[in-house]
């Protein structure tokens, strides 16, 4: 280590000695001995001399105007980044607890502040240095907890403050700092967390336990040394721990397993640790032999492991005069292992009540991602100089920014102000129009980091703009604001559909004299389910207003029962209004019409219809008006089907069939749109186009009358068409 880098640490305590001598912090702690005790916690942890150095500077940041370019000037960006970063996670932390309610917060906040945490946790420092900083507070709060005046208002504010802070640690931190191995950080997270929230349980099981927890670990260490000399001498490898249970951890199985304070068996508790399986069943024998088995709290998790691969034999044992119990964990190096550092590792059978306990469940990203901050541990020192060198990608696939309330919002890496409101809210978003993130206005396709607050302009109306969909133009990276963006202009499009359709419906009723019409219930009585869902129907040109005009015609224009068919001598010209090509029930010289409200073509599944005068009027399946009048009158659906005769060149027949678009209006569309039936060598006798305005802009809709004996020629042709720069549909009617 250089003399440079020795001197940090205390370079960094006079640096921050000149800034913090006189503050105090929100727990009326003084800001220098906070660090001083942060420091000290770090040093137990062994860790590098960079984030002792941070531990100074930690407070030392909101005194300066460029915090970041200050520190590395002075320190280096490592020690830089390090302090800002935890500086900043802490400062959210505060607000989100602030937002939520002193009192405890929301389940959602909670979670959300887990989430961030590991966030931050691309630096592993960032998450010790949280933690240590986390335990230097509940060890300041320990240390005047006798002194609090309850009946002073400033002090009961204190009280409530002191509660959520121990609250957020048995929820957050404690479960954490097990998973990383840091188990005596752990028990006095949990310890005096759970003394500010239960102050009278946490004395009532201090004095059942009748004796100071020193003299209880003198007793279980005497006991241990007695049982590991015991093992070897018997030809055992192994090593016995003995750890004494803390008065949280006590409590937790109490009200996990519901037992009474003298059922608890694991007050006192040993952990053997074997070189091999053969090994762990023999140390179970000789300790069986050498205590009075309880049997009824015997498990074999070797031979029959848990779900999450947990193995070690557990047992629970007395001493031959009848003392108090023991609990015995049996397990090799390799089980142990995994246990204390496996993904279904300790942290998730404590924490995650494999038994019934409360608490944090295991498993999943978050698991994984804790997981992984385990075995960067190790790595800590060795890149305290360089923390570029952690592979940490699988921290980097979330932001989480504030709202001006300071609610933590979680998005996606890159989600800029757009995704942010639409997560807030789809109103919101829609009505997006500038946003300001920490107080200065930015364009709307700014990417957004972690730790940031952002706050959305709108307008009272209006909607989201297209350029949003353009992924070159970076407005969103959230798949889920994508979504909102479509559906509003697909509400848009369809409400401009209804509009169309309601206004040919309306000026077919003014036409026919049926003003006084009831609009829903001609729709029922059509078959649809709404007035809406008619003029969606006949906006979209899928149903015929002439169905509307048969529907008022009386019942007597149609052809009687006992008039049938009508012959008629086809005649022989190529186009399929004079020669429709149809057999109807086997024959081919009865009178045909083609419906023009359907247009079928081979190899269309067609049906036919008996009407007046007309012949028999051909129409496809599952064309809506016949299946309409089928309905109506079933005895004049006759079966008709396509010619099967070959035709020469010249003689074949064509047949007329709609293709209707829907697409942005631009110069140049129809041109483009005519282009592809030209290259396809298809006819086209006809063209309807309609241009609506909208407030996303016009929409264009058109229909090509195109010619062609079979229908399949048109589906490679739609298909390109629908590849035109601005088309959104291609359908045939």
């Amino acid at each position: 280590m250089t003399t440079e880098l020795a001197n940090l640490t205390s370079r960094a305590r006079d640096f921050a000695s000149v800034l913090i001598a006189d503050v105090r912090l929100g727990s009326e702690e003084s800001a220098l001995d906070h660090a001083a005790g942060v420091a000290a916690i770090a040093t137990q942890l062994d860790s590098s001399e960079e984030l002792q150095a941070a531990c100074y500077l930690l407070y030392a940041v909101d005194h300066l105007n460029k915090p970041l370019e200050v520190l590395t000037k002075n320190f280096g960006e490592g020690v830089a980044r390090l302090t800002v970063e935890t500086r900043q996670l802490i400062d959210l932390q505060d607000r989100s607890r602030t937002a939520a309610g002193l009192a405890g917060g929301v389940q959602s906040q909670t979670e959300n502040i887990r989430k961030m945490l590991l966030a931050f946790g691309r630096d592993l420092r960032v998450v010790l240095l949280r933690l240590a900083s986390r335990l230097q507070t509940l060890r300041f709060y320990a240390e005047n907890f006798a002194k609090t005046n309850t009946g002073d208002a400033r002090q009961a504010t204190l009280v409530l403050a002191r509660q959520a802070i121990a609250r957020e640690t048995l929820d957050i931190f404690s479960p954490l700092a097990n998973r990383l191995g840091l188990s005596q950080i752990k028990w006095e997270l949990e310890d005096i967390s759970f003394r500010f929230l239960e102050p009278a349980t946490y004395k009532d099981i201090a004095r059942l336990l009748l004796e100071k927890r020193g003299e209880r670990t003198a007793k279980i260490e005497a006991l241990r040394a007695e049982l590991q000399n015991e093992l070897q001498a018997q030809k055992i490898n192994c090593t016995v721990e003995a750890r004494p249970k803390h008065i949280y951890s006590i409590v937790k199985k109490m009200r996990g397993k519901n037992l009474p304070f003298e059922r608890v068996f694991d007050v006192r508790a040993m952990r053997v640790l074997a070189e091999s399986v053969h090994d762990c069943y023999a140390a179970l024998a000789y300790i069986h032999s050498r205590f009075v088995p309880m049997t009824e709290e015997f498990d074999d998790y070797i031979a029959k492991p848990k779900s999450n691969g947990y193995q070690s034999l557990h047992t629970v044992v007395r001493d031959l005069d009848g003392g108090q119990p023991i609990e015995v964990q049996i397990r090799t190096y390799g089980m142990h292992e995994h246990a204390e550092q496996g993904v279904a590792a300790h942290w998730a059978y404590k924490e995650a009540g494999a038994k019934g306990y409360s608490g944090v469940q295991a498993g999943g990203e978050y698991d994984r991602k804790i997981a992984m901050l385990r075995a960067l541990l190790d790595w800590e020192r060795e890149v305290s100089s360089d923390s570029s060198k952690l592979d940490t990608s699988v921290l980097q696939d979330r932001i989480y920014v504030l709202t001006p309330e300071a609610a933590i919002v979680d998005l996606p890496q890159g989600a800029t102000p757009v995704d942010f409101a639409y997560q807030l809210h789809s109103s919101l978003g829609h009505r997006c129009r500038g946003a300001t993130v920490d107080g200065v206005l930015v364009p709307l396709n700014t990417k957004l980091q972690s730790g940031q607050t952002v706050a959305i302009t709108t307008t009272k109306e209006g909607g989201p703009s297209r350029d949003w969909l353009n992924p070159e133009l970076g407005y969103m990276a959230s798949a889920r604001g994508r979504a909102k963006v479509r559906a509003w202009f697909n509400a848009q499009v369809l409400d401009e559909t209804i509009a169309r359709g309601r206004e040919a419906v309306e000026k077919l009723l003014q036409r026919e004299g049926k003003t006084a019409t009831k609009l829903e219930d001609l729709a029922n009585a059509l078959g649809f389910k709404s007035a809406d869902d008619l003029f969606e129907s006949v906006g979209k040109d899928e149903f015929s207003l002439k169905t509307i005009e048969t529907h008022f015609k009386p019942q007597a224009d149609l052809l009687p029962p006992d008039e049938f068919l009508i012959y008629k001598k086809s005649k022989t010209k190529k186009h399929s209004n004079d020669k429709s090509g149809v057999l109807v029930v086997g024959v081919d010289s009865l009178m045909t019409t083609l419906s023009k409200c359907c247009k079928p073509a081979p190899p269309d599944v067609i049906g036919g219809f008996v009407t007046r005068g007309k012949g028999v009027s051909i129409h496809r399946a599952d064309c809506s008006n016949f299946v309409q009048i089928a309905a109506r009158s079933s005895d004049r659906v006759i079966d008709v089907s396509w010619g099967g005769a070959k035709q020469d060149k010249d003689s074949q027949l064509v047949y007329p069939v709609d293709v209707s678009v829907q697409a942005a209006d631009r110069n140049g569309l129809l041109r483009d749109i005519s282009e592809v039936f030209s290259a396809a060598k298809i006819n086209v006798v006809g063209v309807q186009t309609q241009s609506v305005k909208g407030s996303a802009g016009s929409t264009a809709w058109m229909t090509f009358t195109a010619e062609v004996s079979d229908t399949s020629r048109l589906l490679p042709v739609m298909a390109t068409i629908r590849k035109v720069a601005g088309v959104r549909v291609c359908t045939r009617r």
